[in-house]
């Protein structure tokens, strides 16, 4: 398989920059997804590495090659659109085929080549049929085969299930992961929505506005974002995100959430990680909505608000909760907390609130930099 090198690439369009200085390594057998809003570009950023497009300014590596003016062709690499691009005038076998047909490779090779790809992924039975009769998800996976019978050095999957229900994405999704781990390649695959990147990446890279936010696990980019983009963008619901400011409480340094009377313990560690300079640009507050703690009745710590609206999604209950009114808006400043559905409140109850504070969050407001 192979290892992949994105150093300092940049891609305009006119004068929009669609990439701008990326960086990034993909490790050999490496599965990578490249997640992020539309218009991101990320799926710019795969077209760079197929050579579908190419960099003004930077360098591509495929093991080691430096494959800028490399052709498609000769990258050795298998794309799979988000259209699955069947022909449909041809059967599953033939559309399997293709890529190995359109290189003379022979009857029989072709023949053990596509048994084989067909196995794997469950449509041995499906040989003989047309596009026309087959589901989504079916075709989804002729196109899959289709990528997989030249055996690639790189397969690179553009939102391969946008096209499909959610059922199917379910099911499907779990297919990818699973014959990833089999074949073991590398693999980038590019999608906006963050169950699918959370679920099947080894690594996830989010992108926004042409620029490489934050690259690791799943776990590092959820509960460790190093960026305010980060923090707002994973998480459903997403991290609160609150103006706040340092100052002072009977003698002690405390977080104070912006037009509200919550002040927040901070440890002598967390207060050292606070720069002058970042109190200066000013600081954002976050916390994710599983990380609060709501009960009825208040102790020393707690916080006292109010329910201002309840979403009951089944196992959970989102709870929106009103710290107080914005002095110079007057819109109120709400909380999201995430409750088992067995807490129950009605609208203008008032809760006491508990923060974790081990889980929460602070940023630079104007670097949008994560200060810890």
């Amino acid at each position: 398989m192979a290892h992949i090198k994105l150093e300092n690439v940049v891609k305009r369009f006119g004068d929009v920059v669609a990439v701008k200085d990326f960086n990034l390594e993909i490790a050999d057998k490496e599965f990578v997804v490249f997640l992020g809003p539309s218009g991101c570009g990320k799926t710019t950023t795969l077209r760079l590495i197929a050579g579908l497009e190419h960099p003004e300014e930077g360098d591509i590596f495929i093991d080691g090659q430096r494959v800028n003016d490399l052709s498609p062709a000769d990258r050795d690499i298998a794309f799979v659109f988000q259209f699955y691009a069947l022909y449909p005038h041809l059967k599953v076998y033939d559309n399997i085929a293709f890529p190995l047909k359109a290189v003379n490779v022979s009857k029989t090779e072709i023949n053990t080549q596509v048994k084989r790809v067909a196995e794997i992924l469950q449509i041995s039975d499906m040989l003989n049929r047309k596009p026309s009769v087959l589901s989504g998800g079916e075709m989804q996976r002729v196109a899959l085969g289709r990528a997989m019978v030249r055996q690639p050095k790189v397969y690179l999957l553009d939102e391969p299930m946008a096209n499909l229900d959610a059922k199917m994405r379910v099911d499907t999704r779990a297919e990818i992961k699973r014959l990833q781990h089999e074949i073991g390649a590398t693999t980038i695959f590019v999608t906006h929505d963050q169950v699918e990147a959370m679920s099947l990446a080894d690594r996830i890279a989010v992108i926004h506005l042409g620029v490489l936010q934050q690259i690791g696990t799943p776990d590092e980019v959820y509960n460790k974002p190093q960026s305010l983009f980060v923090a707002g963008f994973m998480g459903m619901p997403t991290m609160n995100l609150l103006d706040a400011e340092l100052t002072h409480q009977e003698g002690e340094s405390v977080l104070r959430l912006s037009h509200t009377d919550v002040h927040l313990r901070l440890s002598p560690e967390r207060q050292a990680c606070i720069t002058s300079a970042a109190q200066e640009n000013g600081l954002v507050f976050g916390i994710r909505p599983e990380h609060i703690s709501a009960a009825r009745q208040a102790n020393e710590h707690n916080i006292s608000a109010h329910v201002h609206l309840i979403e009951p999604l089944g196992a959970v209950n989102i709870l929106d909760i009103r710290l107080g009114t914005h002095s110079e808006t007057q819109d109120p400043i709400l909380l999201r907390v995430r409750t088992h559905p067995t807490f129950q409140v009605a609208v203008g109850d008032t809760i006491w609130l508990d923060f974790d504070e081990a889980e929460m969050h602070l940023f630079d407001r104007e670097t949008e930099q994560a200060v810890w």
